[in-house]
């Protein structure tokens, strides 16, 4: 389990467990940090190939793959406690994509999903949005300037931020290509809170509504696209979270 995910503090006697998608070209440190605030949840940040202790490893090409990593590694312990799931932007997808291979394929489900900055992935605002992995890489560090949320040091030493563009351009590459039928009926029963950042490009939250029968919720942070990264943004993020967790568990019981 350790290789797939990075957990800074293990909670034996945590009401839940928190498992968390990194977004395009991320780690798994800003979210498993997560773990060392919310005493109650135990915090499990994913871990992709290319980065971090996996770095030596080939990127994945394509949603599958994630999903039956997770899956098949950590259903054992998902099975053991009521668990969420949280992922930003391309970790929104992946996160989705997990949730309902775990409920079609074992009948586990989440108890709540949280996902953030990310439109539903067979909505017509994701479809008709620009692809960018295949852009040059002048071009493509202007646009994620544009962005906001790359730390200034990066962006004042683009020899440094090359060095994080191949996994970038490997996730926005494998999400470009990730497609998902709308579905015919809802998908999961449980709870589902969108979190997006009022300047970020526009998303079509609502579209997620489709995916559940359970409570449907959208939560407006300022800023733009990596809104979360602001400290009081986070916060107010993390509150939210471990109300519904904290919650959810009486209902599982």
């Amino acid at each position: 389990m350790d290789k797939v995910v990075t957990c800074f503090r293990r909670r034996p006697e945590a009401v839940a467990r928190l498992l968390c998608f990194p977004w395009a070209g991320g780690g798994a440190a800003h979210c498993a940090r997560w773990g060392l605030e919310l005493s109650s949840v135990e915090v499990l940040a994913v871990k992709l190939p290319g980065r971090e202790s996996r770095g030596k490893e080939p990127f994945f090409v394509n949603m599958q793959q994630i999903v039956d990593e997770v899956v098949d590694v950590l259903l054992p312990v998902l099975q053991e406690k009521p668990f969420a799931l949280f992922g930003h932007s391309f970790g929104a997808f992946a996160s989705f994509a997990v949730a309902v291979a775990l409920k079609t394929r074992h009948n586990v489900e989440p108890v709540h999903v949280f996902l953030s900055g990310a439109s539903a992935p067979y909505s017509e605002v994701r479809l008709q949005a620009a692809k960018r992995s295949h852009l040059s890489d002048d071009d493509f560090l202007r646009w994620l300037t544009s962005m906001g949320g790359t730390p200034p040091e990066l962006l004042s030493q683009p020899e440094v931020l090359r060095l994080f563009l191949p996994a970038l351009k490997a996730d926005l590459h494998l999400v470009e290509s990730y497609r998902c039928e709308r579905p015919a009926g809802p998908l999961l029963s449980c709870p589902l809170t969108c979190f997006d950042g009022k300047d970020d490009v526009p998303h079509d939250l609502q579209a997620w509504k489709e995916t559940t029968s359970g409570d449907f919720t959208v939560t407006m942070l300022d800023g733009a696209h990596f809104y979360l990264k602001d400290p009081a943004n986070e916060q107010i993020l993390l509150d939210h979270i471990r109300k519904h967790l904290e919650t959810a568990d009486m209902d599982y019981l």
